[in-house]
């Protein structure tokens, strides 16, 4: 990295931002906007802040640290979001806790590792509206299983469901769910045909067996369209499907185990997806069938599957042209 000579550490809510000048211990409150933004800038320039030589660091937040990304990227300011969890790991024992301290402890992070981070980059805009849109489309899904199972109950007891007022107010808002979810889907659709280099990935992420139309959209999120991992590997590693060694010393000498510490989504939505590629892809079925019978946990072949598929959709992108089975091959 640029050569640092001071360090910023904000911590992020929703409505303010806590923001400490590490070298002076200097901290002051702004408001999580723009005109907040500004204010940060203007003040550490009356500070006599270098901004050239600065690194401003905070952690990942979500939402919440967004606007500030894309703020400081757009301004050329220097910046790192950082997972919380390593920051918080990095802070030995803590007995206490203030928005105030936290970003003191942020700023002293980022200067001792000023050397090693490399800035971040935020997501382009139209992957954010993507985001958007897939959360909104997975709580009227949410909404629609829960009306569905809630009807299934109320059928159990009710004798006569034509007239019944409860029977038909669910059908309708299940109805009417369905159609927001057809809907929002269209949009999406209609967002990833702008760019064309998502709509290329997203096509040729579907050409591999056991790849639908979410696993494809949340590839693109995660890997943000496919510009965020070096390999396939890495994106594996960050979704717990790599297996790490469990040893010390000569006594303890585990299996090796897949870290705790994911992305459950993307994991839940692979193991879907593999299930369904056993079912659809000869060549997974076969390979299944083969590795079980031969003694192997379920669950590991299960997980061999999901790291095949995730090394089958980076190679089918990074090669630009679509999946084509072995089988098609041998036949």
């Amino acid at each position: 990295m640029k050569k640092v000579t001071q360090t910023i550490g904000i911590d992020v809510s929703k409505v303010t931002l806590d923001v400490t000048i590490r070298t002076t211990n200097v901290h002051k409150l702004f408001s999580n906007d723009t005109k907040g933004f500004k204010q940060i800038i203007s003040w550490l320039t009356k500070q006599k802040i270098n901004l050239e030589e600065t690194l401003i660091c905070f952690e990942h937040t979500g939402w919440y640290c967004l606007l500030l990304s894309y703020f400081l990227y757009e301004n050329n300011h220097r910046y790192c979001c950082i997972n919380a969890i390593e920051i918080k790991r990095s802070m030995g024992l803590k007995r206490g806790k203030s928005d105030k301290a936290d970003a003191w402890e942020i700023a002293n992070y980022a200067w001792l590792r000023r050397d090693e981070l490399v800035p971040s980059t935020p997501p382009a805009k139209k992957l954010i509206e993507l985001q958007r849109m897939m959360s909104l489309r997975e709580q009227l899904v949410k909404q629609q299983t829960a009306s569905k199972n809630l009807l299934k109950g109320m059928l159990s007891i009710v004798l006569e469901d034509v007239n019944d007022v409860s029977i038909l107010i669910l059908k309708e808002n299940i109805n009417h769910l369905e159609k927001q979810i057809l809907t929002t889907e269209k949009a999406m659709n209609e967002l990833i045909k702008q760019d064309e280099t998502m709509i290329d990935n997203y096509k040729l992420s579907k050409t591999v067996k056991g790849v639908g139309m979410v696993l494809a959209v949340q590839m693109l999120l995660h890997t943000h369209n496919y510009t965020r991992f070096e390999s396939s590997r890495q994106f594996a590693a960050y979704c717990g499907l790599v297996p790490y060694p469990y040893q010390s010393g000569t006594s303890i000498k585990g299996r090796n185990k897949i870290h705790p510490i994911s992305d459950r989504k993307m994991k839940s939505l692979l193991s879907m997806s593999a299930i369904s590629a056993i079912q659809h892809d000869k060549e997974l079925k076969l390979y299944y069938q083969k590795r079980v019978e031969e003694g192997k946990p379920k669950m590991v072949v299960l997980n061999i599957i999901r790291n095949k598929i995730v090394s089958r959709v980076f190679a089918t992108v990074n090669r630009g042209t679509p999946y084509v089975e072995m089988n098609k091959f041998l036949a």
